[in-house]
């Protein structure tokens, strides 16, 4: 069994690499678009896939944070999630996982409820962020935060490291549940 470990491959110079994981081919691959088409002062990189472990064969870059992506309309998408967590070393945890749920717009259609997808992330001390990748202005206002968080994680953002970033989304985390 293949774990993805985070020390695996050493930065690349002005490099930032992110890994998207989920079994929505074509949502992924447009949330992927809407980031390369962000203003990045850094060599950005999008890997998507649909599950892990990743093949050992592939000569694949460092990978500075992996989103999880959860459809809130397929049990599947979340128990290909579940097990994919399983080869990811512990020290991805510290700062450089994320998960991200989908479909939350049309709650009605939902066979996943909010609650499953946020004890997840709970569980394994990540972010959480909702989104409906369908709808083309949240999907590049995702973009946006993603290439955010991004390059904080690989290091390219002056005096912030990917803990500082955790800990300001539990901050806003904790805002939102106190709303509930």
């Amino acid at each position: 069994m293949s774990v993805l470990r985070w020390q695996d491959q050493l930065p690349g110079l002005n490099a930032a690499t992110i890994l998207l994981v989920g079994t929505e081919d074509a949502l992924l691959q447009q949330l992927a678009d809407s980031m390369l088409k962000e203003d990045c002062a850094s060599n950005l990189k999008v890997h998507l896939a649909h599950s892990l472990p990743l093949p050992s064969s592939v000569n694949r870059p460092r990978i500075d944070l992996i989103v999880f992506v959860v459809n809130l309309h397929s049990k599947y998408s979340l128990q290909n999630v579940e097990e994919s967590l399983h080869h990811v070393d512990a020290t991805f945890f510290l700062g450089k996982v994320g998960f991200l749920a989908t479909g939350a717009g049309r709650e009605s259609h939902c066979s996943i409820h909010r609650n499953t997808v946020l004890k997840l992330a709970q569980a394994y001390r990540s972010p959480l962020l909702f989104c409906d990748l369908e709808v083309e202005s949240f999907r590049v206002t995702m973009a946006q935060r993603l290439v955010r968080m991004l390059q904080v994680c690989a290091g390219h953002v002056p005096g912030v490291s990917a803990l500082n970033l955790l800990s300001l989304m539990r901050s806003s985390e904790s805002l939102f549940l106190e709303d509930l």
